[in-house]
């Protein structure tokens, strides 16, 4: 059942086909009995008119044969009356197709009304309605009815037609029935009802073909694009469609290799110009190091001799030597950021302990000065990966410098939980927070919640770290409200876990 359903939901094809048999089954079953109805309402309609018709002569004859014959005597009116039913019943043909029912006389003072009828005929064959209508007053009636006979096995449709005699000079009244079988009519109608199944059930076959066809035509080269587009995804950018004639489909096969030829330019020109820039990036930050560092080791030597100088000179220098130092760390974020992209970056795995991580990070001289309290939660049971501690490290005291500079929280926590699969850390300030869009956008390179750079950084910091932490296999999210704070959380899969990293959810969302 999982597979058909599996199949219903991946196959356009299965579903138009099995749209168009039901459809057609629906229309080709109405149509069918539509049609059905009116040919059982044409032959019962011609098969009634035509046993009125006979009943009525035969009424006419039974009564010229009765004003003729019938006699006082009851003895010699019984025989008689026996004589007139086997005449009307022998003298109609080879093959009769009516049986016939005579009551009476209706006015017998005992109670029990005669019957004589041509065959073994149960009661229940003639309608009660039909019986009272005769007996109460002169008139042709008719009902629908069921013919079954004394001993037999089935019931036969049949239109039971009848009327009064009146026997002169006695002024005995007697009841005709005529009982006219429709079993000629019965398997007339069962022709046509095999005739329609078959002819429907082949029908809806050929329309199955039909729309099999149709829609593996145009299926067929959309499964081929699909194909195509799923080797374009896995970087195959060489593969082309077959464009054959110049229908609809020869053109959508048409535009789709443009399509892929446009893209196939336009991805090498980006990874053209992708490498041009790593390659400048990385050129660039190797170039400016050698310079920098003779700069660096002159503004030191100018730094230690500051208190030499006058004022103005001495505060020259203590700004020369921050911006130099800056713009060391923005060099060395550089480099880092080159070997991400290069696919160039290594890590140097070691069992390591996340909650030993968290203590010695808490003891943060930075933190510290600035009067920040730290509390440590979720220490009390090892929480062991396999990861690169320098990387590790970095990540989180990148964290707790942000925390520390620029969210105006005078309280850190520092939290490590953990799961059969994967250990997190989470570091939760209680300061300015995040809006919407910084929320979005904190992990972008060269991004600072300060648009005028007031404060110092790079920028470049959470990028590194959300890198650093990917290379891990895992990943670190940020979360926060303005006025209450931010929390960023960073999750790693032990070595046993799963590669597929669960959705930590935040300690105070």
């Amino acid at each position: 059942m999982r597979s058909i359903s599996g199949i219903w939901r991946r196959s356009i094809q299965a579903r138009v086909v099995t749209s168009t048999i039901v459809l057609s089954t629906l229309v080709i079953g109405l149509t069918g009995w539509a049609l059905l109805r009116d040919v059982a309402s044409g032959l019962a309609d011609s098969r009634r008119v035509a046993a009125i018709s006979e009943a009525r002569s035969g009424f006419d004859y039974a009564q010229t044969q009765l004003d003729a014959a019938v006699e006082t005597e009851p003895a010699t009116q019984s025989q008689t009356l026996t004589q007139m039913v086997d005449s009307l019943t022998s003298s109609r043909g080879a093959k009769r197709t009516y049986e016939l029912v005579l009551e009476g006389p209706l006015s017998s003072t005992d109670g029990q009304v005669p019957v004589r009828s041509s065959a073994a005929i149960t009661p229940d064959s003639l309608p009660d309605d039909l019986a009272k209508a005769v007996k109460a007053k002169p008139g042709t009636y008719w009902r629908y009815s069921d013919l079954s006979l004394l001993g037999g096995s089935g019931r036969d449709a049949s239109v039971v037609v009848g009327s009064q005699l009146r026997a002169p000079g006695t002024g005995d009244t007697y009841a005709l029935f005529y009982l006219f079988s429709m079993a000629d009519q019965q398997a007339t109608l069962d022709l046509v009802r095999r005739a329609l199944l078959l002819g429907g059930f082949a029908m809806v076959l050929m329309v199955g073909g039909v729309a099999w066809l149709v829609s593996r035509q145009v299926l067929d080269p959309i499964r081929m694009a699909r194909r195509i587009a799923e080797r374009y995804a896995g970087g195959n950018l060489e593969q082309r469609m077959h464009v054959s004639g110049e229908d609809d489909i020869a053109r959508l096969s048409t535009s789709f290799n443009q399509m892929a030829a446009s893209l196939q330019t336009q991805i090498r020109r980006l990874e053209n110009l992708s490498r041009l820039q790593q390659r400048f990036v990385s050129d660039v930050s190797h170039e400016l190091r050698t310079p920098l560092t003779t700069v660096q080791m002159a503004s030191a030597v100018l730094y230690d001799a500051r208190d030499k100088f006058d004022p103005q000179t001495s505060r020259s220098t203590e700004l020369l030597k921050g911006e130099l130092d800056r713009f060391e760390e923005l060099l060395s974020d550089l480099l880092d950021l080159s070997r991400f992209d290069a696919g160039a970056a290594k890590l140097e795995l070691d069992a390591i302990d996340l909650t030993q991580i968290a203590r010695d990070a808490a003891d943060d001289a930075l933190l510290s000065r600035k009067g920040i309290k730290v509390t440590v939660i979720g220490v009390e049971t090892p929480a062991v990966v396999e990861a690169d501690i320098r990387r590790i490290d970095r990540i989180v005291r990148n964290l707790l410098t942000n925390a520390a500079k620029y969210s105006g929280s005078d309280r850190v926590e520092i939290e490590v939980a953990q799961s059969p699969e994967c250990v997190s850390l989470a570091v939760r300030d209680f300061g300015v927070g995040l809006s919407g869009d910084e929320n979005l956008r904190v992990f972008d390179r060269f991004w600072r919640a300060d648009p005028a750079r007031t404060q110092g950084g790079t920028g470049l910091g959470l990028a590194i770290a959300r890198e650093d932490a990917a290379l891990h296999g895992g990943t670190l999210t940020a979360w926060g409200r303005p006025g209450e704070g931010a929390e960023f959380i960073l999750t790693i899969p032990k070595p046993e876990g799963s590669s597929k990293v669960p959705a930590i959810v935040s300690v105070y969302a």
